[in-house]
C-alpha cells in the first residue's frame, strides 16, 4: 500500500501528465528542411528567341537532373543545383537542333552541361520568391535571378511519395555567354526566355 506521502504526490503528478499528454496532441507538427530530387519524368526546361523579329522560335531541353533542400514552414529554399544536358536540347526541326548543338549556340561537345547553382533565396510573397545563383554555359559562369512559384506541396496520389511541385522564369542574354551568332541585323534575337516546371520527390 503507497505511504502517505507517495498518495499526497500522486495526484499532481498525474495532472501533470495529463498536462504534458495535452499539450503534445494540441501542439502542431513542426516542419523542417527536408531534401527533394527532381522528377526527370516530370522536368520541363522550355526557351525561346525572337527569329528575324517576326516570332519566337521555341525548344526545350529533354535532360535535366537537380537537387535542393526545403522547408515548408519557413518557406526556406537553399542547396539548389540544376545541371541540364546542352545535347539533349529539341526543337522539333533537325537541322535546326544541329545548329543549335553547334559551336554557333550550345557548343554542346565542348560543354555538354549547363548547370546552376543557387546563392540567395528570397521570398517575396506567400508562394512566391526571388532565387540568384551561377548559371554556367558554354564554359562560362554568370549570376542570373529567377522568379519561382512554389505551386503545391503533398502526399503523390500515387507511389506513396511526397512532392514539391515549382515553376520559375528568367531571360538571360546569350551574348553574356559568349554566343554571338546573327545577332547582327537580329536575325537571332539576344535575349533567351527561359521557364522551368518541375516535381521533386522528397527524400
Amino acid at each position: 500500500m503507497p505511504s502517505p506521502l507517495l498518495r499526497r504526490f500522486a495526484g499532481p503528478r498525474r495532472m501533470l501528465l495529463a498536462a504534458a499528454a495535452l499539450f503534445a496532441l494540441a501542439a502542431p507538427a513542426q516542419a523542417e528542411p527536408r531534401d527533394y530530387r527532381i522528377d526527370p519524368e516530370h522536368f520541363s526546361i522550355v526557351f525561346n528567341a525572337v527569329h528575324i523579329g517576326y516570332a519566337p522560335t521555341w525548344g526545350l531541353f529533354l535532360k535535366g537532373a537537380g537537387s535542393f533542400t526545403f522547408d515548408e514552414e519557413t518557406r526556406t529554399l537553399s542547396r539548389l543545383k540544376v545541371e541540364i544536358e546542352t545535347g539533349s536540347v529539341f526543337s522539333n526541326n533537325q537541322a535546326r537542333d544541329e545548329h543549335l548543338r553547334s559551336p554557333d549556340f550550345l557548343d554542346a561537345r565542348a560543354h555538354p552541361l549547363a548547370t546552376f547553382v543557387m546563392s540567395e533565396a528570397r521570398p517575396t510573397g506567400e508562394r512566391t520568391g526571388k532565387v540568384t545563383g551561377d548559371l554556367t554555359l558554354r564554359g562560362v559562369t554568370k549570376p542570373v535571378t529567377l522568379d519561382v512559384t512554389w505551386n503545391k506541396s503533398g502526399p503523390y496520389p500515387f507511389g506513396g511519395t511526397y512532392v514539391t511541385g515549382i515553376s520559375a522564369r528568367t531571360a538571360i542574354k546569350r551574348s553574356d555567354f559568349g554566343s554571338t551568332y546573327a545577332l547582327e541585323n537580329d536575325l537571332v534575337g539576344d535575349e533567351v526566355e527561359i521557364r522551368i516546371d518541375l516535381e521533386a520527390i522528397r527524400q
